[in-house]
């Protein structure tokens, strides 16, 4: 590797790694983009993103004298010193994360490294699961160079953990860098490249691969164990009287044990890493023995949430309602639809026979892809208020945050509106031409009252 001055290479440009590839462009190296799709490299050889990210595109424009794309793996690896494997890896019947693509991407990168000469740090980003890189890739990789790791090139497994709409942001100002190694010279290759790549110098982690690897299922089971406890919170404080999720989390939130972050209490987690990795995570534990009950349990909990939500919703819902849904995207500044709790939503009141119209400006192909023709999807959120019954806020969408009272229709009875995440709280709590119901706040204070005198009233002394 050039001292100072590495020259990267990414293969798989898709969300995640065309975002990687202009991110590092951006710090001002030299990065060669590999793809199987030729649209793909032709766009990003003519300055256009192939995907949709948040700043990719401005991120592109600003960085083409130092980035370029190619169909040809043999190309970029002789011409690079390290090289991020970023290619799918979907989930199989088992729940377990498939090496398919990953094997493919490692059999062309052993191909190349047996025409180079200098040595190569080939580094895996693809979530897997313990023991996968070690030993469902490494053989692939020597078998096909005819070449030794730990001789003739390097092999480190190092997830990134960045969120869908701020891909370049979190990427280049992670919380710390993952690096599982091989050996002391990968990890400290890739560790160095660290250093130089990101912006807020955070700690680097280095450990074995198979640590690496279970520490990243392992911290976003984590996350979301705890949004899945934080829901439970908000189903707890609808049924005491004057109960508050925001209130009870903001206190848990401030133990420094504990934490703030992702303790909200709202719609259940969605995406595409979230719900796949609790699965993969109980297949491993049965898998070697080790009871998975906890991420079993958040896993069918959080597939629940929809259903909840709406039994709470069903009283207002009568026959021949238009329902609108704000937040078709699984988060806000998301273009991305997968497992989003909000397309499960609309898809569900649709399928019994309501009128539902979805608006998410972002989203709005991806969903109307979902859709097809059984949901409308509208571009803009007065048109979609305009024609609603029960409107449903399911993401903290800034856009949604700017509605006021005004803004939604005078109509007897009144237009219901369900808020998630209690954006709108101040501001339609009190309106007289809206009923407020935000989730995670007891609604009902005489039947909560009542349920309390129940439990324990009687028989008291």
């Amino acid at each position: 590797m050039k001292e100072g001055n590495p020259r990267f290479s990414i293969i798989g440009l898709g969300k995640l790694g065309c975002s990687m590839a202009a991110a590092i462009a951006k710090r001002g190296f030299q990065v060669v983009g590999v793809d199987l799709v030729p649209d793909v490299v032709e766009k990003l050889n003519r300055g256009i993103a192939p995907v949709q990210e948040t700043a990719l595109q401005e991120t592109i424009e600003a960085v083409m004298d130092r980035l370029r794309a190619t169909l040809d793996t043999t190309d970029a690896i002789l011409n690079t010193d390290l090289s991020f494997v970023i290619v799918p890896t979907p989930s199989d019947t088992r729940g377990a994360f498939s090496l398919q693509y990953a094997a493919w991407a490692c059999r062309e990168i052993g191909h190349a490294l047996a025409d180079k000469g200098e040595y190569h740090t080939v580094v895996l980003t693809s979530t897997v699961l313990p023991g996968s890189t070690r030993y469902g890739l490494l053989p692939v990789l020597e078998g096909a160079s005819g070449k030794t790791c730990g001789v003739d090139f390097g092999l480190c497994y190092s997830p990134e953990f960045i969120a869908l709409g701020s891909v370049i942001r979190d990427f280049l100002n992670p919380d710390f860098t993952l690096v599982g190694e091989y050996d002391e010279k990968s990890g400290s290759t890739l560790e160095d490249c660290y250093a130089l790549i990101t912006e807020n110098k955070p700690p680097c982690k280095r450990m074995t691969i198979e640590n690496a690897e279970l520490t990243k299922i392992a911290l976003n089971t984590f996350v979301t164990t705890k949004i899945t406890y934080a829901n439970m919170l908000a189903e707890l404080c609808e049924k005491i009287p004057g109960g508050d999720v925001d209130i009870v989390t903001d206190a848990i939130g401030t133990d420094s044990r504990i934490g703030s972050n992702y303790l909200k209490g709202s719609l259940g987690y969605g995406g595409p890493c979230f719900p796949r990795d609790n699965a993969a995570l109980s297949f491993l534990a049965q898998a070697v023995g080790v009871d998975a009950g906890l991420a079993e349990t958040t896993d069918r909990i959080n597939r629940t949430r929809v259903e909840t939500i709406l039994q709470r919703l069903e009283p207002y819902l009568k026959p021949g309602s238009t329902v609108a849904v704000l937040g078709l995207a699984y988060k806000p500044f998301s273009h991305s639809v997968e497992e989003s709790q909000g397309i499960q939503m609309a898809s569900i009141l649709a399928a019994r026979g309501f009128r539902v119209i979805g608006c998410d400006p972002r989203a709005r192909t991806g969903a109307r892809e979902v859709f097809r023709d059984k949901v409308m999807v509208l571009d803009d959120v007065s048109s979609s208020l305009a024609q609603a019954d029960v409107v449903i806020i399911t993401t903290p969408d800034p856009l949604f945050m700017t509605l006021r009272g005004k803004d939604f229709p005078r109509k007897d009875p009144p237009v219901v509106v369900m808020d998630c995440w209690r954006i709108l709280r101040t501001e339609l709590a009190e309106s007289d031409h809206v009923t407020y119901l935000p989730l995670g706040i007891a609604e009902d204070e005489c039947a909560t009252a009542e349920a309390m005198a129940d439990l324990w009233g009687k028989g008291v002394v």
